[in-house]
């Protein structure tokens, strides 16, 4: 008896789920698995253990502001004054605010300087710090003195990497680099990760921040130097040290933008 076409194409059609249900393998999900439907939607498992990257790559018992000052050409002399003054007035009015380190632009921005300030005790510190400030009329007159040479200013809030040197007052009378990296979102935890496998391969270290507010996933890297020359020498003899090529490696892929100040202390400056 001669089929109809309807019969023809259901029988066909029931053939081949019967071969894909035979091809078709689901593997049972336990409750410690996602199973495949959550990796294809792109589900991550939580971790239980998982730390804030703060808390794995800086001690937050201090925090550091960075000012990045623009002066008016002609004016740096009337700056550094005033900014003398305010760093001697400080140190007896905000115990717990102290200057790290005090540095001048000598090749990138040109008529800049870079101030590092510390306050103890962490964020509550620095609020009440910034608060008692605000409301110190001699503070606030030695500002606006500084503030008058100046045509750009930024700050940031950053924390130091713990296993970086910590900054100490030292007269070195020699000149310092400040690189400073923007990352990629999320990649500042691999950043530090690399850099604490490597880091002994420097002994020209003297510190390394990580930005908390302001503009966000910036690292800095502080080095010293003799002159120019050794910095050329350095870097050349860093390619002998094992582990070197490794942070290159992991580290590069990381970087969004990057940018050297070649920089010496002022005269003030506990680092110079």
């Amino acid at each position: 008896m001669a089929l109809s076409n309807a019969t023809i194409l259901s029988r066909q059609c029931l053939s081949r789920l019967n071969l894909h249900s035979r091809c078709f393998h689901v593997s049972p999900v336990s409750g410690a698995e996602f199973g495949w439907f959550n990796k294809f939607i792109n589900i991550p498992k939580p971790a239980s253990n998982e730390q804030p990257q703060t808390g794995l790559l800086a001690d937050i018992n201090a925090v550091y502001e960075l000012q990045k000052e623009d002066v008016q050409p002609g004016h740096m002399d009337d700056y550094l004054k005033s900014l003398e003054y305010f760093v001697h007035e400080s140190r007896d009015k905000t115990p717990g605010y102290e200057l790290v380190g005090s540095f001048r632009v000598l090749i990138g921005d040109q008529d800049q300087v870079l101030n590092l300030w510390r306050f103890d005790k962490g964020y509550v510190n620095a609020s009440m710090i910034q608060s008692n400030m605000l409301q110190d009329s001699a503070l606030v007159k030695l500002e606006n003195d500084r503030l008058r040479c100046l045509r750009k200013r930024e700050n940031q809030m950053l924390l130091a990497f713990s296993f970086w040197d910590t900054a100490v007052p030292a007269q070195r009378n020699g000149f310092y680099e400040l690189r400073s990296y923007v990352l990629k979102t999320g990649s500042l935890l691999d950043w530090g990760n690399a850099w604490a496998k490597g880091i002994h391969c420097r002994h020209n270290r003297v510190a390394g921040y990580f930005s908390q507010v302001g503009r966000c996933y910036m690292v800095y890297h502080l080095w010293h130097y003799k002159d120019l020359q050794e910095r050329q020498d350095v870097r050349q003899s860093d390619w002998i040290n094992p582990g070197w090529d490794v942070i290159l490696r992991d580290t590069l892929p990381l970087i969004r933008e990057m940018r050297s100040r070649w920089m010496v202390g002022n005269s003030f400056s506990p680092i110079r």
